[in-house]
């Protein structure tokens, strides 16, 4: 129990890390760092995990070599263009520390039970964020009229965190989704789902988040066309009048995206049309360092390749290729193709009698797509704040799948051990059963 306590600290801080700021001075040991190492300690020194001990993780290939091409970058960063060290330093950490959360959960030692505890601890933090980004939203009457400054991000930070806010919200919203679509059966917690819906898809609302937005419409889609074809067709057509319901500023923010000269030729907002400069200049930064200028030096570099200097790359796989070569690009790519495994590994994980498990492997499987979506049209990947609590349902998903593994082989085998015992008791009352009746015993012991 003192363990569960242990391992639900940083699931409900991580994402409010903000509100708690502890910084010792030194790079690699802030809060979120002693968090990971308090809970690897009492890891150790708990008993020994039989369950993940033999086995290799379904991400650990992947990650290995994922940080070994980061740090591949670092070295070229800091032989080929030197900066500030303790800038590197931190963005290397923040690359290599929130995928330490899967390793930690994945080896949690908590039993089925707990572990769906933790999961469910998760949501909630998420169901959370939402009510303060809610709260924060109403309190200043965001729906009433769009503008940069009146976005909010919850726990996650002023407007300039909104993108971020928006995607950690729209990459958990399809687990609640896949609950209130999946879970049959348990109407308090279907209940309990579409309540985190609403909040989740009001918050996503108020970032003003366009890129949300769309993940979230396709998310919903994926799973309401998987739960029922018909039922997705008939609100995919009420969609299009309902978009006149939305807050107002929800549709300005959309409608922003293009815009008209004063001679009335359409033309995309400043914000979209940098985007695609950028990622133009980037491909010619690439072509120019074909092994990446190095770990943090995109902003430093693009300023050379286009009209915005100091500028993120606003999509992750722009930048992992850029700053770390097409290793670093693959080893990402290998990671999200290993997450749909884990997902689905899920999913087969039983023969679909247990909602619970269809539930959870649907929402978790598009709740990947989700994710890898955010990183299109931002970078979120390597951040903490955004990213910690997914590598934690990572680790906990692939936990929840072993253990359910486990049950069934042991119900398999417990399922045979009633005609072993029929066998062994005929034999023990009748010792000449196997001479009238010679292979009985074997043939009841199959």
């Amino acid at each position: 129990m003192l363990l569960r306590l242990i391992l639900a600290v940083p699931i409900v801080l991580m994402p409010n890390l903000l509100y708690l700021p502890l910084d010792t001075g030194i790079p690699a040991l802030n809060l979120a760092n002693l968090l990971l190492i308090a809970m690897v300690i009492a890891l150790v020194l708990s008993p020994r995990d039989q369950l993940t001990s033999h086995t290799t993780g379904v991400l650990t290939p992947p990650l290995v070599f994922l940080f070994l091409a980061v740090l591949i970058g670092y070295l070229i960063a800091v032989t080929t263009l030197p900066g500030d060290s303790q800038a590197d330093i931190t963005a290397l950490k923040n690359f290599v520390f929130p995928p330490l959360f899967y390793f930690v959960y994945r080896r949690c030692k908590q039993d089925l039970r707990g572990t769906r505890q933790l999961i469910y601890l998760c949501l909630a933090v998420v169901v959370a964020a939402g009510a303060d980004t809610l709260m924060q939203g109403l309190a200043n009457n965001a729906f009433a009229s769009y503008s940069e400054t009146n976005r909010f991000a919850g726990p996650f930070g002023d407007y300039r965190s909104a993108n971020r806010a928006g995607v950690f919200f729209a990459m958990f919203l399809p687990m609640f989704v896949a609950y209130a679509l999946f879970l049959r059966g348990h109407k308090v917690w279907t209940a309990i789902a579409i309540g985190g819906c609403v909040i989740v898809t009001m918050a996503i609302m108020l970032t003003y988040s366009r890129q949300s937005y769309l993940i979230a419409i396709l998310a919903v889609a994926l799973l309401l066309v998987r739960r029922h074809l018909v039922l997705a067709v008939l609100l995919a057509l009420a969609t299009i009048p309902a978009i006149s319901l939305l807050p107002e500023g929800v549709t300005e923010r959309v409608a922003g995206t293009q815009q008209y000269t004063p001679s009335g030729r359409a033309q995309l907002d400043v914000s979209t049309a940098s985007r695609f400069e950028i990622w133009g200049g980037a491909m010619k930064m690439w072509q120019d360092h074909p092994a990446g200028v190095g770990l943090n030096r995109f902003p430093r570099k693009i300023g050379e390749y286009s009209d915005y200097s100091d500028f993120d790359a606003h999509n992750m796989y722009v930048l992992m290729l850029t700053e770390c070569g097409p290793l670093a690009l693959i080893a990402m790519l290998w990671v999200l193709w290993r997450m749909l495994r884990l997902a689905l590994a899920l999913r087969r994980s039983d023969d679909g009698s247990d909602a619970e498990v269809n539930a959870l492997g649907m929402g978790f499987t598009v709740a990947v797509i989700a994710m890898a979506m955010g990183n299109l049209y931002g970078s979120p990947f390597h951040e903490g704040l955004v990213m910690a609590n997914f590598w934690i349902m990572c680790g906990l998903v692939e936990r929840y799948t072993l253990l359910k593994r486990h049950a069934a082989i042991a119900a398999a085998k417990a399922s045979d051990t009633p005609r072993l015992d029929l066998a062994q008791a005929i034999a023990g009352r009748y010792p000449l059963s196997e001479r009238i009746l010679p292979g009985r015993y074997r043939i009841l012991s199959k």
